[in-house]
């Protein structure tokens, strides 16, 4: 007996995502069942359809076209639930960046009409932060502003939202590296020792602060890399290293040429709270591997801050140190690179076959 011939519609690659019930496919495709006489969109919860009584539509008008009634349970004319919680998020964030006071998880969740453990996922999700997490980087922000635009500690501890100066003076290192009148001074007197070395990839300036590595950049001119270094600490004290500095510095050397070794520094990260947990996430990739914005979105928790990670990973200063190098498109193409993508390409291909070879 001849073996009836697979369903169209489940040899379509949209099947598996109606399966699924993928929300990102919503808005991309619909589908109908004729045996319930509904069409829906791809999320619907509704218990899966025989793929036999299934036609698959394109656009909305195709599936209303079909005379069936919408689905009262995914309700597929209206807007998606992603948008709707994107709409939410967006809400919950327009309030926490305009309350003068920390408004607590409970709050924010009254204000949109959700539960706080509902906010609480849809914001992760979305943002790749949690409320809290969100809050203190906005306040950092406010901070950061304040202390730049002049106005006195004393001023920007309030007008940032803290209740007390000693809650204040205790998350300052934090957000800002050093001492608040330190920095609303520009960072004055901060001393940074930095050497230069050459790479066969080009030259390679490495500089640290008292807490650790603060900055490695990569280039074709030394002097610009220099340059480049006196623009991000305009107000830094700039001190030429010593032999000791300079074996660090050959540490770095080594790790390009030979990424096999490792490479493990202190460092001095100056970055947002959603920076420091994908730079941590970038520090975890093994070396002569790669992965996409999207796994690494997935592997934060947040599967749809793609976007954001990318933007995490274009403001990171620590060429090598943290791995940006090594996060790829989806499809496995090289992406944008601070120090230019021919250079990404040389560090991923030494260091995959840096690998091949320990492991003859």
């Amino acid at each position: 007996m001849t073996p009836l011939s697979a369903p169209p519609v489940a040899n379509d690659p949209r099947w598996a995502r109606i399966v699924t019930r993928d929300r990102t496919a919503d808005g991309h495709f619909w589908y109908s069942v004729s045996t319930t006489g509904v069409y829906c969109r791809p999320s619907c919860p509704s218990r899966a359809a025989n793929p036999r009584n299934v036609q698959l539509h394109d656009t909305l008008e195709k599936a209303k076209a079909t005379g069936f009634r919408p689905c009262r349970r995914c309700k597929p004319d209206g807007p998606s639930v992603e948008s709707e919680n994107a709409a939410l998020v967006a809400k919950a964030c327009r309030i926490i960046e305009e309350s003068e006071e920390a408004s607590s998880l409970a709050e924010l969740a009254d204000a949109i009409g959700r539960s706080p453990r509902y906010f609480h996922r849809i914001f992760k999700t979305a943002t790749g932060l949690t409320p809290k997490d969100y809050a203190a980087a906005h306040r950092a922000k406010r901070v950061r502003q304040g202390l730049a635009c002049g106005n006195t500690v004393t001023e920007t501890i309030y007008e940032a939202g803290f209740n007390s100066s000693g809650r204040f003076y205790e998350k300052a290192p934090e957000m800002l590296g050093m001492t608040p009148s330190h920095y609303r001074a520009g960072g004055v007197d901060e001393e940074l020792r930095f050497a230069v070395g050459q790479t066969s990839l080009g030259a390679i300036l490495v500089a640290s602060s008292k807490k650790g590595v603060a900055s490695i950049l990569m280039g074709d001119d030394p002097d610009e890399l220099v340059r480049n270094l006196q623009d991000s600490f305009p107000k830094a004290h700039l001190i030429g290293a010593d032999r000791n500095y300079e074996a660090l510095v050959a540490r770095v050397v080594g790790f390009v040429e030979v990424p096999a070794i490792g490479l493990d520094l202190p460092l001095d990260v100056r970055c947002t709270a959603f920076e420091r947990r994908v730079w941590q996430a970038l520090k975890e990739i093994p070396v002569g591997e790669t992965v996409s914005y999207a796994e690494i979105a997935r592997r934060i928790g947040s599967p749809n801050a793609a976007r954001a990670v990318a933007g995490a990973c274009a403001a990171n200063n620590l060429a090598v140190a943290i791995p940006c190098h090594r996060v790829v498109r989806n499809n496995g193409e090289l992406s944008g690179y601070a120090w230019g993508a021919e250079r990404k390409r040389k560090l991923l291909d030494r260091e995959r076959s840096s690998c091949d070879s320990s492991s003859i």
